[in-house]
This record gives structure tokens, sequence and C-alpha cells, in this order.
């Protein structure tokens, strides 16, 4: 079975919990997902089943869209309503609108230092092992990026906002930075991923009614490898370039009917009869194949 699922996950389970489902609902040992929430949030996570998980790295480096609630005059250890309180602060002089333009001041380019509680290692050592030993280390700022921010709700303390953002991005950490520039502290008191990549949380299915489905149902559940990655150009291949193709032969680019115009560089999606068989890099010019006009990333010879 091959295929990827859009999951909405439940508050109070890992991202792996939901991969340690399927796979137990599947008997499949090849599951993954594409991007992790902490156990407080709630919302999208993309799950790739069998030789679906090969496409996993293209999801990457996708936009995330969060909706938040941050609480102000708190502070706690984990940037969030699961960590222990270490300072709290007066809110009482900050107004709506600075709240709005604090919020706004935070779009574009930052440098965010991730948090200690996170997955991140030091040493082959995960952050938040050393977090919950009482051990901060210095961590290196990372450049993220803010799409979009808007102020969706505010009935202080307590802020609502959605954010849309490159990846690496801790949104628990954005809510500690806007308390840190109001000057009275903040932490994220809930989140729900609403968007990933191209997908929206509205085509997502719930885990417990994934598990409860028939073998048939959850089946039909899946989304083929071929309506993965949507973004990507899709070029179709001649008869004649299919079976070199399966054989590691990359197609010449007359061999490729495209949809969108196509230039050197651009990674597409090489398909026929319905099924996905490559993604690959555009390569036009040969710079790095002596035969063909793509550099193979990843070919699928599995029944889709």
């Amino acid at each position: 079975m091959h295929g990827f699922l859009l999951i909405d996950k439940p508050a109070g389970i890992t991202s792996h919990d939901i991969v340690r489902q399927i796979r137990r609902k599947l008997h499949i040992k090849r599951v993954g997902h594409g991007g992790t929430l902490d156990p407080m949030a709630t919302g999208l996570v993309p799950v790739a089943i069998g030789d679906a998980t090969r496409l996993l790295e293209f999801y990457s480096d996708s936009d995330k869209g969060y909706s938040a609630t941050m609480r102000l005059g708190v502070t706690t250890d984990s940037q969030d309503a699961e960590g222990e309180v270490v300072a709290t602060a007066d809110w009482q002089s900050v107004t709506p609108d600075t709240v709005e333009q604090t919020l706004t001041s935070m779009q574009g380019d930052l440098d965010q230092v991730p948090p200690m509680f996170s997955a991140l290692k030091k040493d082959g050592t995960p952050l938040y092992k050393l977090a919950r030993q009482g051990i901060e280390v210095e961590r290196k700022a990372r450049r993220i990026t803010i799409r979009s921010i808007a102020m969706t709700a505010c009935e202080l303390p307590s802020v609502s906002f959605d954010v849309v953002c490159s990846k690496g991005t801790y949104i628990r950490t954005l809510a500690h930075d806007v308390g840190q520039s109001l000057g009275c502290g903040a932490h994220l008191t809930a989140l729900r991923r609403f968007r990933h990549g191209p997908y929206e949380i509205a085509a997502a299915i719930r885990l417990e009614d994934f598990v409860a489905a028939s073998d048939e149902q959850a089946a039909a559940m899946l989304i083929p490898l071929l309506e993965m990655l949507p973004d990507l150009p899709l070029g179709r291949l001649s008869d004649e370039a299919i079976p070199r193709l399966l054989n590691g032969i990359p197609p010449q680019s007359d061999e490729v009917d495209f949809d969108a115009d196509c230039v050197g560089g651009d990674i597409v999606r090489l398909v026929a009869g319905g099924r996905l068989l490559a993604v690959a890099e555009f390569d036009p010019a040969r710079t790095r194949e002596k035969r063909g006009d793509f550099i193979l990333s990843r070919v699928f010879t599995c029944g889709q």
C-alpha cells in the first residue's frame, strides 16, 4: 500500500503517535510524517505510507499556516502552557493597537533563537532532555520568514493570531518574542496548523476515523503518489521513454509532454498511465547527466 494521508491531529498526542497508530492499523512499517506538532497542538499532519515516504523530503521547505493564541503577562520555560512559569509581569498598559503593531512588526525575515524545549540536538542529545535537567545551552539564531501575520481576536490578556511562515519557525518562540517586545512576556496557550504546503485542514481526516475504517475504506482515503506534489509541473512520458526510465535512464525533453512551461533546474513529476514514475530535475543543458534531459531524484516502480 502506497499513498498519502492528511490527518487532523488531536491534542495530547505526538506526531509519532499518529505514525504508530497508522502502522498498527495497516500492518506496514514504512510510515512517516511530514511535520512535527507538539502534543498541545492540533491540526494538519501529512503522513506518508509505503513508497510515499520517499517524497516527504519535498515537503521540508513548505510554508505552514497556524492559528495561535497567547497569553500576555506570563512567561514559561517551554514558551507554552505546558511549561513552568518563570516570570510574571503587568500587562494592563498594553492595548490591542500595540499588540497589533507588534505582531505586524514581526512580518518578514527574522533571526529566531530556537527554544530549549525542542527536538534540536546538542552533541547528539535533544535539547528538551537537557532542558528537563535544568541545563541551558547556547543556540544559534536561525533565519526564518513570516509571510503574513494578523491578529484575529484580542481579549486581553489573551490574543489570537493567524500566521503563515517558513520552515523551522517555532510559533511558541514567536509568541514569546512578541511578549518580550511588549515588555510583559507571553506564552502560547493554543496552536492549530491549518496549512502545510499546498494542503489545507479542510482536506484532513480525523485519526480516529481512519483507525476505525475498514480496509477498503482506509485504502480509499489515501491520496495517490501522483497527487502528492500538486505544485510541481507534470510531464507525460512517451511510450518509448517509459521502460528506459524504469531502468534508470532519463528521458529526452522531446519525449515528455509538460502541462506548464519548464526551465532548467525545475523539479517536475514524470508520469504515465495515471502513475507517478519519477520526480526529477529538468536539465536540458545536461550539466550533470550525459544521457537524457533530466536528473532523476526518485523513480517509482511500485503499483499505485
